[in-house]
C-alpha cells in the first residue's frame, strides 16, 4: 500500500472514530462548551475553551466562600430599572408598574435625583419650573404610593446633584459630586426621613469609577469612599432600619484617570476604610458579547462572571458576610445598521432574551451570595435617545411595544424558585411553608432567628439543585421529629436531644444525582409527645465528581481532535512526496 493510501486510510479511520464518539456525546459536549464559554458557535467555543484552560493554569478559581450565612439574599431576586420620574402622564406610570408586576418583578431600582428634589437651593423643596409652585416631593410621593399599591419594593438611587451644590455649577459636570459632602448627607437624611418605613433600601451614587458619573474630572475612589460614609451615616440617623447599597461599579478594565477598573477602584475604597459604611455590595452585571455562562474569570475580561472577582475581593477584605446585589443586568440588542461602535457589545433580540433569563437562573443556582438583580432597563419615557447605543437595553419601547426579553423574563420569573449551591436561611423565598410556622428571634440562631412550628402536620417544601443537602436546626429535649420526603423516599429525623444545641448541621442527603430534587419536611411528634420543630437554614452542596465527569468528556474529545489534525497533516505531507 502506498504512503498516500495509508495516510488516507488512517484519516478515514480517525474521522469515523471521531464521528462515532461525537454521536454519543455531542449533546453533552455542546452543552458543556456553551456552559463554560458562553459562546454559541463551535469555533468560538473551542477558542473560548483554550482561553479558559490558560486562565485556570495562570490563576486559581476565585475564592467566594459560598457556605456562609448571608443576610439580604433570600428574597425574590427579580428587579428592574425604571425612570418613572420622567413620565409625564400618570396612566403611563400605572401601566408600567402593572406590566412590571405582571411579569413577576418584585423590585424597581428607581432614581431619586437630588437636582429634581432640592432644586433651587439648600433646604428648598419647591418646584417653580414651568411657571408653577408645587412641592418637589409630590412626584416621588406618588411613585412610592403606586409602588406600594402594586406590591413592588423600591431600591432608591440617590445621586445627580443640583448645580447649586458646586461653586463651578454644571461646568464640573452635571453628575459631579457636591463641593460639600454634608450637603449630600442632608439630602439623604431628608429622603430617608420622608419615606421611613416605606423604603428600606437606598443606593449611594452610581458608577463613580467611570466618566462622566463623577463629573468632568478624574475619578476618585477615596473621595467616593468619603461620600459613601457620609451618606450611610446620615441615612442610619434618619432610620436605623434602612439598608445601604454601595454604588454599582462599571465593569471596566481601563486604568486611566477618567475610567478606572472596578477591581482597582474597589480595593482603594477598602483601603480608605469604607468597609463599615455599606450593607450590600453592588455590581453591574453585563455580558457584553458573550452569554452569562462564560466562565473565563480574569481581571482583563469584562463579562457576566466578573462579579466573582468582586466577591473574591470582598472575601479578601473581610467582607464575606455581606451580600452582592446587581444594580444593572442586561445585554445590548444594538441593531446591525446602528451608526457607531457597539461599546456595550451586541446580541440579537432573541439572544438578549435568552441570555437575560439564563443570567437569573445561573445566579439562583450558583451564587448564594447574590440577592436582587435589576434588569437594565424597562423603558424610556420617549424614543429621542434611539441614536444612543444604551437605548437598546430596553425591554419595552416608550409606547409599551414589548421586545422578546419581556416574555422571556416573565416566563423565568414564573418558574418555581430553586435552592442552589450554598447556605440559605429559613426565610428563603424558595421555601413553601404550610401551617402555623412562626419566626423566632434568638441571638443563638444563625443571623439571629429561626422558624418554628408546634403543630404536627405543618410542613415546608422546596426544590434544590445539587447532590448533597444539610438541614441547619435547633436540637433540644423539647423538640419533636421531622418526616423527610426526598424524591419520594421517606425517612425520619429526630431532633430531640438531652441538651440544647443551636446551628447544628444535620445531613439529609448526599451523593444524589446532579440536578433538581424535591423535598418535603413535615412536623411529627416525638416519642415523648413533643411536636415542636425549629428550622434555622439549609445548605446545598454539589459533588466535585460533577465537574470531573464534564472534564472527562472534554478530555475524550481532545485526543480525537489531535489525532484528526495529525492525520490531515500526514496526508497533506504525503501528497507532496508522491
Amino acid at each position: 500500500m502506498s504512503r498516500k493510501r495509508r495516510a488516507l486510510s488512517t484519516l478515514i479511520g480517525v474521522i469515523l472514530s471521531l464521528i462515532v464518539a461525537l454521536f454519543f456525546v455531542r449533546g453533552l459536549v455542546s452543552d458543556t462548551l456553551r456552559n463554560w464559554t458562553g459562546e454559541q458557535q463551535l469555533r468560538e467555543q473551542i477558542k473560548g475553551l483554550g482561553a479558559l484552560l490558560l486562565i485556570r493554569v495562570e490563576r486559581p478559581a476565585p475564592v467566594v466562600e459560598p457556605y456562609l450565612p448571608i443576610a439580604h439574599t433570600g428574597m425574590n431576586p427579580y428587579g428592574i430599572n425604571t425612570f418613572l420620574e420622567q413620565e409625564v402622564d400618570d396612566w403611563k406610570i400605572h401601566r408600567t408598574l402593572r406590566l412590571i408586576r405582571d411579569a413577576g418583578f418584585q423590585w424597581i431600582r428607581q432614581e431619586f435625583p437630588w437636582e429634581d428634589i432640592e432644586i433651587e437651593g439648600k433646604g428648598v423643596f419647591r418646584d417653580h419650573r414651568q411657571g408653577r409652585d408645587i412641592s418637589s416631593w409630590d412626584k416621588y410621593d406618588d411613585i412610592v404610593d403606586l409602588a406600594q399599591e402594586y406590591g413592588i419594593e423600591i431600591i432608591a438611587r440617590l445621586d445627580n446633584p443640583p448645580a447649586w451644590s458646586r461653586a463651578a455649577g454644571n461646568e464640573a459636570g452635571t453628575l459631579a459630586p457636591p463641593d460639600d459632602y454634608d450637603d449630600y448627607g442632608d439630602f439623604v437624611h431628608a429622603v430617608v426621613s420622608r419615606y421611613k418605613g416605606r423604603i428600606k433600601y437606598y443606593q449611594i451614587w452610581n458608577e463613580p469609577n467611570i466618566y462622566p458619573e463623577w463629573g468632568e474630572g478624574p475619578v476618585d475612589p477615596e473621595a467616593y469612599a468619603e461620600l459613601l460614609t457620609v451618606g450611610y451615616t446620615r441615612a442610619k440617623e434618619a432610620d436605623p432600619e434602612v439598608v445601604i447599597l454601595s454604588a454599582g461599579l462599571a465593569p471596566t478594565t481601563e486604568m486611566t484617570a477618567e475610567n478606572l477598573a472596578d477591581l482597582s477602584f474597589l480595593q482603594r475604597m477598602y483601603d480608605a476604610g469604607v468597609k463599615d459604611y455599606f450593607d450590600i455590595m453592588s455590581v453591574q452585571g453585563y455580558g457584553l458579547w458573550n452569554g452569562p455562562t462564560d466562565r473565563r474569570v480574569h481581571p482583563n475580561r469584562a463579562n457576566f462572571s466578573r462579579v466573582l472577582l468582586i466577591r473574591e475581593l470582598m472575601v479578601r477584605n473581610g467582607d464575606a458576610h455581606k451580600p452582592i446585589w446587581a444594580s444593572e443586568v442586561g445585554w445590548n440588542a444594538l441593531p446591525r445598521d446602528f451608526d457607531g461602535f457597539p461599546h456595550y457589545g451586541r446580541v440579537s433580540e432573541e439572544l438578549q432574551a435568552e441570555y437575560s433569563a439564563s443570567a437569573y437562573r445561573r445566579a439562583q443556582t450558583e451564587w448564594p451570595w447574590m440577592g436582587v438583580m435589576s434588569y437594565w432597563f424597562f423603558k424610556r419615557a420617549s424614543d429621542h435617545e434611539k441614536n444612543q447605543a444604551f437605548y437598546y437595553f430596553r425591554m419595552m419601547e416608550p409606547d409599551f411595544y414589548p421586545h422578546p426579553v419581556y416574555d422571556a423574563m416573565k416566563e423565568q420569573a414564573a418558574s418555581p424558585p430553586i435552592l442552589g449551591l450554598g447556605y440559605h436561611q429559613q426565610d428563603h423565598w424558595a421555601l413553601h411553608y404550610e401551617g402555623a410556622w412562626q419566626e423566632v428571634n434568638d441571638e443563638r440562631a444563625v443571623l439571629g432567628s429561626y422558624r418554628a412550628s408546634e403543630q404536627a402536620g405543618d410542613a415546608v417544601s422546596f426544590t434544590f439543585w445539587g447532590t448533597d443537602l444539610d438541614l441547619v436546626a435547633v436540637r433540644d429535649g423539647d423538640l419533636g421529629r421531622l418526616e423527610v420526603t426526598l424524591d419520594g423516599r421517606h425517612t425520619t429525623l429526630d431532633l430531640n436531644t438531652s441538651r440544647s444545641e443551636y446551628q447544628v448541621r444535620v445531613p439529609l442527603a448526599s451523593g444524589l444525582a446532579e440536578g433538581e430534587h424535591e423535598v418535603r419536611l413535615t412536623v411529627a411528634e416525638s416519642l415523648r409527645g413533643n411536636s415542636r420543630v425549629a428550622i434555622d437554614g439549609l445548605v446545598v452542596r454539589r459533588s466535585p465528581t460533577f465537574y470531573v465527569r464534564r472534564s472527562l468528556v472534554l478530555l475524550l474529545c481532545v485526543p480525537l481532535a489531535v489525532g484528526l489534525f495529525w492525520a490531515v497533516r500526514r496526508q497533506w505531507l504525503s501528497r507532496g512526496s508522491v
